[in-house]
């Protein structure tokens, strides 16, 4: 089972410590305004301080008044100067972890089976960088950090107004602990809305991306209206979930304020009781009330701490999920290397539940091959597992004897090159796609792949040439040029073996030329699929493949069979 990062660690035990002394301060701030307030009703309130005329004409009066003003000025200034010192460590704090996050979970993703990260939905896949790694930082930056902050400034300010009188601070103690045990209760009903909220981000989300990705489809077929109104009530029900949300949070809020201002009331009625009774002064009750107001905000950052808590809780468990989404093995550098000195593929009873059925046979070293058959048979599948973009449920693919399974993955994508839709053009420059799988390549070796492909000719079309910006795959390239590209990609580097899937349609008669001369001038082993005639014609086997078995293999020379399965 994965993991994500530590939150509390080296890296990060610095910002804690600013976080912790900033709460120290705070209620340093915090305990500084009470005391003067404090002093100066005592003074104010005081029988001798009942005639202003005769006061406001000694200076030491008029002095004590300004130290008390400027005093809680400074004070109050601090305060406000260490709350924004706060929220930025905070948010540095939950940034850099984030960081991490997002680090982690997208080396875990470049280790995925495409095959199992297509199961996903792209929208889906979506939310774990989006929503569910926004939710992580909050509950780092607006949960753990002000927990720090906010137990710290409220412990010390209610221990010292506990130094001063016992009473009002219990008061004020246990009717604030009632307001956030309330809201700790609610937290159940808090889950549920999040991950119903998050639900329903989700579908819309993925219907969206659907949409975007198909649009042509909605226009061909008139179906506007239909989508509209499957769109307005996915949004319809994510406003509903949202609203919830607000409720539940707003009624946190109402818990929050309702104990504060309850709070005041009861140290201000308990506090006139204390001073008829001459159990404690005028100053000590304001004071209490200055404490609980200043810490209104923390007990609010604390009664908030649930829910963020809640909603980490719901990512934190989806994210780990998506990161143990089924991985292709092969990475670590104690594995051997793929060495390919001829080229020859063997399958031993390839098996991939519900598309291929223990398929076994054997491609010549250099050897050139078309893979034949109706649609669904498993062509596509099949050269995806010997790319190893697909690792089958059983059966091994041997090239040059070795299982590739067993290989180094980075020396297998080295000697195996694929063309395929399924592979589409990246957004970025010409120049960049070109060189996406070999960035080192040597100039030598980039004009030999433009000569190979006509790319010179392409580069003519483009304004801008190399610098030619490609949209999100090759949207405004032709289907014909989009082919070119990514034949021009694989052949970077010179592999050992060459897989073609279906990317000869839509050619015009210089780019079937092209692609032909490749064909018959690539020294390496070759396997492709076809529909067109002329282009089978220059292969040295046939394999038809039926119902996810190898049914038939033929040489092209006489049409000798080599293998006829029953």
């Amino acid at each position: 089972m994965n993991q994500l990062p530590v939150i509390y660690s080296k890296t990060r035990r610095g910002l804690f410590l600013r976080l912790v002394a900033n709460g120290v301060l705070q209620a340093v701030a915090i305990i500084g305004s009470m005391l003067l307030v404090r002093h100066a009703f005592n003074i104010l309130l005081n029988s001798e301080f009942d005639d202003p005329e005769v006061h406001m004409s000694d200076l030491s009066q008029v002095w004590e008044i300004v130290i008390f003003a400027l005093g809680l000025m400074c004070f109050t200034g601090l305060a406000a100067w260490l709350r924004f010192k706060e929220r930025v460590d905070a948010e540095r704090l939950g940034q850099v972890y984030i960081h991490q996050v997002r680090l982690a979970v997208f080396d875990r993703m470049n280790h995925f089976s495409p095959r199992a990260l297509s199961d996903r939905s792209t929208g889906s896949s979506m939310l774990r960088f989006v929503s569910d790694l926004s939710a992580i930082r909050r509950w780092v930056s607006l949960g753990m950090a002000r927990i720090v902050v906010s137990l710290i400034i409220t412990v010390i300010s209610l221990s010292v107004l506990a130094y001063l009188d016992l009473y009002l601070a219990l008061c004020a103690i246990i009717i604030l602990s009632i307001g956030l045990a309330w809201n700790f209760r609610m937290g159940p009903y808090i889950h549920h809305v999040i991950v119903e909220a998050r639900r329903r981000r989700g579908h819309l989300a993925a219907n969206i991306n659907e949409k975007i990705r198909s649009y042509i489809v909605i226009q061909a077929f008139n179906q506007r209206r239909r989508e509209r109104r499957r769109f307005s009530k996915q949004s319809q029900r994510l406003s509903e979930a949202m609203i919830d949300r607000a409720r539940a949070s707003a009624g946190m809020r109402i818990v929050n304020d309702g104990a504060t201002a309850l709070s005041m009331a009861a140290i201000l009625s308990l506090g006139s009781l204390e001073v008829f009774r001459n159990q404690t002064s005028a100053g000590n009750v304001v004071a209490a009330m200055a404490v609980v107001g200043f810490l209104s905000t923390a007990f609010n950052d604390l009664g908030r701490v649930h829910e963020y808590l809640q909603a980490f809780r719901v990512s934190k468990k989806k994210i780990l999920e998506f990161m143990d989404t089924r991985q292709l093995r092969g990475r670590s550098s104690k594995l051997p290397s793929l060495h390919v000195s001829k080229g020859e593929i063997k399958l031993q009873n390839i098996r991939i539940h519900g598309v291929l059925k223990n398929l076994s046979g054997t491609i010549p070293g250099g050897a050139h091959l078309a893979l034949t058959g109706d649609n669904g048979a498993g062509k596509s599948t099949l050269l995806q597992v010997i790319a190893r973009l697909v690792d089958p449920d059983r059966g091994k693919v041997l090239i040059d004897g070795q299982d590739i399974r067993r290989c180094n993955l980075a020396s297998v994508r080295e000697a195996i090159a694929i063309v395929s839709p399924d592979l589409p053009l990246l957004k970025g420059s010409v120049r960049y796609n070109l060189r996406y799988r070999k960035p080192d390549a040597s100039s030598e070796e980039l004009k030999r792949v433009h000569r190979l492909c006509k790319i010179d000719d392409l580069l003519a079309q483009l304004p801008g040439g190399e610098d030619f910006r490609i949209s999100e795959g090759g949207g405004n390239l032709s289907l014909g040029q989009r082919h070119k590209l990514a034949l021009a990609r694989a052949l970077l580097g010179q592999p050992a073996i060459l897989i073609v899937d279906e990317i000869d349609a839509n050619l015009d008669q210089q780019a079937i030329k092209a692609f032909e001369d490749i064909l018959k001038s690539f020294r390496g082993t070759i396997l492709m699929v076809s529909r067109f005639e002329e282009r089978l014609k220059l292969v040295d086997y046939y394999w038809y493949l039926a119902n996810g078995k190898l049914d038939a293999a033929f040489k092209n020379d006489k049409k000798t069979s080599l293998l006829t399965v029953s």
